[in-house]
């Protein structure tokens, strides 16, 4: 089953410093038959006006994901992290018992990023965060790992506490990518540029594609295209 999920359909939140859509619900916008997606139980694509951002608030228990498009997002956190993402990289923050962060765009310009929540297999251990640099060049025409329940340690690939792959891949126009994927799990992947087809259905760059109970993915940039793909359980 693949489900579209065009941009125009998606939850919306402008607030002036920033303009939110939301593919599954969140804050005030409501839809019973977007809850989530297996576990996947956010996916906000945000545009952050330069200057601003996210004051000081509080998450527990939830894998919070986030993957810089455009600009760079500043954090800082009740554990005295502090780090900038800039576009093309990811940080992770694992939530557990509790963790209050805040996250700024201090740049002159907007920022663009996704920030997309899983619902973790372990709750009640110490919260942590992360970041990694992804060079762009290294996804061209292949998926690159960003973030999985099963990392090495090796800081290569980010690790988070849920039965979850993040992925990425950069696509030139007509070239085609595969994905092995286990019928029984969920997946959902954008396009934040390009259109690109699914096994054959069509979506324009930031809409949502739903997918579960397939045993394999054909994906073909019909424009220069980067993809975001998570697998969850």
């Amino acid at each position: 089953m693949i489900d579209i999920r065009p941009f125009d359909s998606l939850g919306h939140a402008e607030h002036g410093w920033l303009d939110a859509r939301h593919h599954f619900s969140f804050a005030n916008y409501h839809d019973p038959s977007r809850m989530g997606w297996g576990a996947i139980r956010v996916w906000n694509d945000d545009t952050i006006e330069a200057q601003s951002g996210f004051p000081p608030h509080s998450h527990a228990d939830m894998e919070i994901v986030t993957f810089v498009r455009s600009g760079a997002i500043t954090h800082q956190d009740s554990l005295g992290n502090r780090g900038r993402t800039v576009a093309g990289d990811v940080q992770v923050m694992s939530a557990g018992t509790g963790i209050t962060h805040a996250e700024y765009n201090l740049e002159d310009e907007a920022t663009t990023l996704f920030q997309i929540w899983i619902l973790p297999d372990r709750v009640g251990e110490q919260p942590s965060w992360g970041q990694r640099q992804f060079p762009r060049g290294d996804r061209a025409g292949k998926w690159v790992e960003l973030a999985s329940g099963e990392a090495g340690g090796d800081g290569e690939v980010l690790p988070i506490r849920a039965n979850a792959r993040f992925l990425a891949a950069r696509l030139g126009a007509g070239q085609r990518l595969d994905y092995a994927a286990d019928p029984a799990r969920h997946l959902y992947l954008v396009a934040p540029t390009g259109r690109i087809s699914v096994n054959g259905r069509s979506a324009d760059a930031r809409d949502g594609v739903a997918v579960t109970g397939e045993e394999r993915l054909e994906i073909v940039a019909e424009d220069d295209a980067e993809i975001v793909l998570v697998d969850a359980r």
